[in-house]
């Protein structure tokens, strides 16, 4: 195949020191959220390094208002649907709230089994110094970790809404050293969400592991976007940075409309198109 997957590793999967290689050589990493099987499959095809199973599944997926409720257990179950997709790319799986906050031993537990029964390559956790615990022991267990700093949605009560953050001189400087303390405690990369772009570059520079943005400029390393956003599937407000890439709401909405209208006019099934 030709394009993206020409870059590919030698032996056809991602990995976390791959991924990290691509910083190291100057090149772009793209990111995408996927939370089932079939998305997952054309992603992949598509040529993204690395799949996210996020946590954004609560509201993009199950219609919850923020990520709060999601569970081990809808994690788990997506991440397998992904994972059943045999991606070339690398597959992470969010940690979802209250699965890595309580303790560092209940934080590698839950580490683990998104690796063992959900086979993902990698887990994401939010936070800095006050996770950087239970990051550095995920990371000797052998278990990749990702960060993820800037707005973090599982602190949403916290932060009063979903509010840019780092904008003070001194909130910049306090992210620029955390994301310095998770490249420390062994992370592969980051995520750094809604912070200006001028900072968001500046982590770039500050650290030897990729940043990946959302919301955070053009001068990271590499972007991500929820797949419903950029599919154009999302409903109502999307933040301003995302852009779509295709109107599947629209298309999807005008296929289900013609098919009611062939049930109620019997032009479905034809006559022919019996089992």
């Amino acid at each position: 195949m030709s394009g993206p997957r020409d870059a590919r590793p030698p032996r056809g999967r991602w990995t976390a020191p791959a991924i990290v290689e691509l910083k190291r050589r100057g090149e772009l990493i793209a990111v995408a959220t996927a939370y089932d099987f079939p998305t997952a499959r054309l992603a992949d095809e598509a040529g993204v390094e690395v799949l996210l199973v996020g946590d954004s599944l609560g509201t993009v997926v199950l219609g919850y208002e923020s990520t709060l409720p999601v569970t081990m257990a809808d994690m788990l179950h997506h991440v397998k649907a992904v994972v059943r997709a045999r991606p070339a790319a690398l597959v992470v799986a969010d940690m979802p709230f209250m699965s890595y906050q309580a303790s560092v031993e209940e934080a590698v537990r839950n580490a683990g089994r998104l690796v063992q029964e959900g086979g993902a390559d990698a887990i994401k956790l939010e936070g800095g110094e006050r996770v950087a615990p239970a990051v550095r022991r995920i990371v000797e267990i052998g278990i990749p970790v990702m960060g993820h700093l800037g707005l973090t949605p599982q602190s949403v009560l916290a932060f009063g809404g979903y509010k840019v953050q780092g904008k003070g001189e001194g909130e910049a400087e306090r992210l620029i050293g955390e994301a310095r303390w998770l490249e420390q405690c062994g992370c592969f990369s980051m995520v750094l969400e809604g912070i200006p772009a001028a900072l968001g570059e500046a982590v770039a520079r500050a650290v030897g592991i990729p940043t990946i943005g959302i919301g955070a400029g053009a001068g990271c390393d590499g972007q991500v976007l929820v797949s419903h956003d950029l599919l154009g599937l999302t409903q109502g407000r999307v933040p301003k940075f995302v852009r779509r890439y295709a109107d599947l709401s629209g298309t999807m909405r005008d296929a289900f409309a013609r098919y009611v209208a062939d049930v109620k006019a019997r032009r479905f099934p034809a006559d022919e198109e019996s089992y």
